[in-house]
């Protein structure tokens, strides 16, 4: 039996008892939550979630969306989708940048990865204070999808030479799952 999913993203100022909101919503009408990324960026709640259900359930939910964000004071959008394709011969890594922070790192590394034909499946960024110097300092982790067909060595060369030019710190290894 095919699932049905529904992906739904919802930004909005940050409280208590959000989460708990919308996962009673979420709850009430059948469907469950697959996968989702919950966070507080600045003052503001974001989240984007994947929720499966039958179609009928699914449907209720969507009717019900419009309404709980007025309530809840977030601005919703919701998108039915259907199932990611299978990762056919690719191979899940795990990339880790540490710098110095300075504008147009995660455009440097997502055009790296993007010319050599790599989907950037996960990224987080974040920023923080170094320990006792209290310089700016600049974190990314992703996962990337690299096709079983590509050089390993050559793009962990590639990529590591990549780093040292723009004075980053880091990590590309396989994903541990």
């Amino acid at each position: 039996m095919q699932k049905n999913f529904l992906v739904i993203s919802a930004l909005g100022e940050d409280r208590p008892g959000l989460v708990n909101e919308l996962s009673q919503l979420i709850s009430e009408t059948g469907c469950s939550i697959e996968d989702s990324r919950m966070t507080v960026l600045g003052g503001d709640f974001a989240i984007a979630m994947l929720v499966e259900g039958r179609w009928n359930e699914l449907a209720k939910l969507e009717a019900g969306l419009p309404s709980a964000g007025r309530r809840l004071g977030l601005s919703v959008q919701a998108r039915r989708t259907h199932p990611g394709a299978p990762a056919a011969n690719l191979l899940p890594y795990s990339v880790e940048v540490v710098s110095v922070d300075h504008p147009g790192i995660v455009h440097q590394l997502a055009n790296f990865f993007a010319s050599r034909e790599i989907n950037i499946r996960d990224l987080t960024t974040s920023t923080y204070a170094a320990a006792h110097t209290g310089t700016p300092m600049f974190q990314v982790q992703m996962t990337i999808d690299v096709s079983a067909a590509l050089h390993i060595a050559r793009l962990r060369e590639e990529f590591m030479d990549l780093c040292d030019q723009l004075n980053l710190d880091a990590i590309i290894e396989p994903l541990r799952q």
